[in-house]
């Protein structure tokens, strides 16, 4: 009999175990449009390639997508303490700041705001990649290269990985834009996950390859 209850109690501690470990075992993709796949169906979207690529690499890591069109820095952080609690990620990748540079908001706001993301999220117990964005030249030479400069310089006081340019090899070919002149198409997904995965895999090669769930 005791054997038996031992044999139950060993089982339920190796179902917590892995449970508690399928826990940690979440990306969460923190975006805007361009991580929500506006103009796409959700399976040609960057972020569902990604859930491909890491079940072909072998990696079993589930990918939540807390994006949402038209997010902010700002609505982005009033969204993520709640999202960190529901899916305890182990990664997050904060894709966000775009519509900031388009509205003009203040660098300073969305410094502080990408700052606190990264602060909540290590709280929390996740690693972070932030995705550097750039906007265009007309908003004035001097709030364009504040914003660019803010990506880099958050990822050296915070030590964490940086894809410099997310909308690499797509941002300047209108073959890859949508007609509104701003989103990319879903010809242009698989570059953007190009952007993200090597920067994404020094992360994941620190852990070992578990099978994809």
């Amino acid at each position: 009999m005791r054997q038996a209850l031992l044999a139950v109690v060993a089982s339920m501690l190796l179902v917590s175990a892995a449970q508690a470990t399928a826990a940690n075992q979440t990306i969460l993709v923190l975006g805007d449009s361009l991580s929500a796949g506006y103009g796409m169906s959700e399976q040609e979207s960057w972020v569902s390639l990604l859930r491909d690529r890491l079940a072909a690499e072998g990696y079993g890591y589930a990918v939540v997508n807390a994006s949402l069109t038209g997010d902010t820095t700002g609505s982005g952080l009033k969204r993520l303490p709640r999202t960190l609690a529901l899916h305890r990620p182990a990664i997050v990748i904060i894709e966000l700041g775009g519509n900031d540079g388009l509205r003009g908001i203040p660098i300073k706001v969305m410094r502080s705001n990408l700052a606190e993301m990264i602060e909540l999220s290590r709280a929390a117990g996740a690693e972070v990649i932030l995705a550097g964005m750039q906007i265009p030249t007309n908003y004035g030479s001097g709030y364009t290269q504040a914003f660019t400069a803010v990506y880099p310089d958050l990822a050296r006081q915070y030590r964490v990985e940086l894809v410099e340019f997310f909308l690499e090899r797509v941002a300047l070919d209108l073959d890859l834009i949508q007609p509104d002149g701003i989103h990319p198409t879903a010809e242009a997904q698989p570059l953007l996950l190009d952007n993200v995965w090597p920067v994404l895999e020094k992360k994941l090669r620190k852990s070992p390859k578990t099978a994809a769930r």
